[in-house]
């Protein structure tokens, strides 16, 4: 049975955990070649021995354009393309409207909305036309958390960047989409939490407003990612597919 992504040159920002690296291994399943990045070398290191040969390993942080630069420099003597994009790198921390200081705003949406942005941006010229991209959101771009705010508006700035894209990129025949999950259990959920006790409590509440009744697994959105990179997803353009256990949906 052929792989869906055979030949395929991918990149994951924010490869070393979770969802990222989930995804890193299930392109390498399906045959690609991926470049995975991230902003501390040991976790990066760990990752690209775990995924295996097929993968490298970039210290990058998004929100650093430097850093992008370097990134694609190295891409491109390397691979010369980049035929998938999952921009997936970002994070976000609890905090009401009346806590919320300038440098918690920054910081989310550099890493959010900047990241992202620019992360497209200075792929482009590496992007064959016919080529892949995928965002990662979450289920907060249409659903109000309490003290969610700022990462929630960064979320819904990611899916409109979806939409703009599909429209701009239409004549290369770039396909740009988008994955909301809803509550995955990975290290970033964890470090929500201020101690093990307080993070068994986040997850219970979180898995209690699923109706599939648990959080999701890493791979489960991995399986996604796949999905909208292949050749399976070929007519499909500017959508927000949410992986949630019908969370926002019923």
């Amino acid at each position: 049975m052929p792989k869906k992504l055979e030949g395929k040159i991918a990149l994951v920002t924010g490869g070393g955990t979770g969802i990222g690296l989930a995804t890193a291994k299930r392109f390498v399943a399906e045959g690609a070649k991926v470049v995975i990045t991230g902003r501390r070398k040991e976790v990066l290191d760990v990752a690209v021995k775990e995924i295996g040969s097929s993968a490298t390993g970039v210290q990058a942080d998004a929100g650093n354009l430097a850093d992008l630069d370097k990134l694609y420099a190295q891409i491109k003597q390397q691979h010369g393309r980049i035929d998938v994009l999952f921009a997936n790198a970002g994070g976000g921390e609890f905090a009401t409207i009346d806590q919320v200081t300038e440098e918690h705003f920054d910081k989310t949406f550099n890493s959010n909305v900047k990241g992202v942005f620019f992360t497209v941006q200075k792929a482009l010229p590496l992007i064959p036309d016919g080529g892949a991209i995928v965002l990662n959101a979450s289920v907060v771009s249409i659903k109000g958390v309490p003290a969610f705010s700022v990462y929630s508006a960064t979320k819904a700035a990611v899916r409109s960047f979806a939409r703009t894209w599909t429209n701009e990129l239409k004549d290369r025949q770039i396909r740009v989409n988008v994955v909301s999950p809803g509550p995955i259990d990975t290290p970033a959920v964890d470090g929500l939490a201020q101690d093990p006790e307080q993070a068994k409590q986040l997850k219970a509440g979180l898995a209690s407003q699923v109706p599939l009744g648990r959080m999701g697994d890493p791979d489960e959105i991995a399986k996604v990612v796949v999905f909208l990179a292949s050749d399976d997803a070929s007519y499909v353009a500017g959508v927000e597919l949410f992986v949630d256990g019908g969370m926002v949906q019923v």
